[in-house]
């Protein structure tokens, strides 16, 4: 992981976890900025197989189980999230499926959040998740 600091001093921290399209694209999966963790839009594959499973619902949880660990890398965890950014294939994938699941996981955080219906760069994606967190923000 490497540190920069920024024009205000305060210490950037990428966190990686070497997935390759990090390095292809040219991006992390989080950047720390003081008490403030961003994680990158994150879809829902299989940490232990690289493969996209068919149901939204293992995509879901997948993607958050990845936000997770992003989160606990830096010291924040999914409680302390104040933003969310969800992308999903279609309309009814966010009413049926995604919404009430981030219900489920976010309902007495209750960050705020903004869904979009999208037209992702690979088939099979129903759902990504951007998150930004502040450490020592729980409810």
């Amino acid at each position: 992981m490497r540190q920069d600091a920024n024009s205000e001093g305060k210490k950037r921290r990428n966190i990686t976890f070497g997935a390759p399209l990090e390095q292809k694209y040219g991006y992390t999966r989080a950047v720390k900025v003081g008490e403030t963790v961003y994680v990158a839009g994150t879809i829902g594959l299989d940490p232990s197989t690289g493969t996209l499973p068919d149901d939204p619902t293992a995509q879901f949880h997948n993607a958050i189980g990845i936000i997770r660990r992003a989160l606990e890398e830096a010291g924040a965890s999914l409680s302390e999230i104040v933003q969310l950014t969800t992308y999903v294939s279609a309309p009814e994938m966010f009413t049926e499926v995604v919404g009430p699941l981030l219900g489920e996981t976010f309902g007495d955080i209750r960050p705020t959040n903004t869904a979009l219906v999208v037209s992702f760069p690979w088939p099979g994606i129903a759902l990504e998740i951007q998150s930004i967190a502040v450490i020592g923000a729980k409810p």
